[in-house]
């Protein structure tokens, strides 16, 4: 089974914490609404490049760090949907012969 990275919020969110500020003055510094601050700390929005760029002029790492992370997040999220997607294929393909091996012949 497949692993998923933390949602790079988490990181944001760890920065933030170690900085000794509120996620609504970090919003400020960076130019991002607190609200969509909240968002991408609660995992419910991704990394913009404005973001990472923000988050760079505070001195977290570089820009491209930060778009790295939501890319390795976000291929990790597509990659887990494709394979619950092929399992439940699997499964809905083996349920249907369950049974009657005779209809996996007539499918061919």
């Amino acid at each position: 089974m497949m692993i998923s990275p933390p949602h790079p919020g988490e990181s944001v969110q760890e920065c933030i914490y170690e900085a000794g500020i509120t996620a609504k003055e970090c919003a400020t510094r960076i130019g991002v609404t607190p609200n969509n601050m909240y968002r991408l700390l609660n995992g419910h929005i991704g990394i913009s490049p404005k973001v990472a760029l923000g988050l760079e002029s505070l001195g977290w790492s570089n820009a491209e760090f930060w778009m790295r992370l939501q890319a390795q997040y976000d291929l990790a999220q597509l990659r887990l949907e494709r394979a619950r997607l092929t399992e439940a294929v699997a499964e809905s393909q083996a349920a249907a012969y369950v049974g009657d091996p005779t209809q996996e012949e007539a499918r061919r």
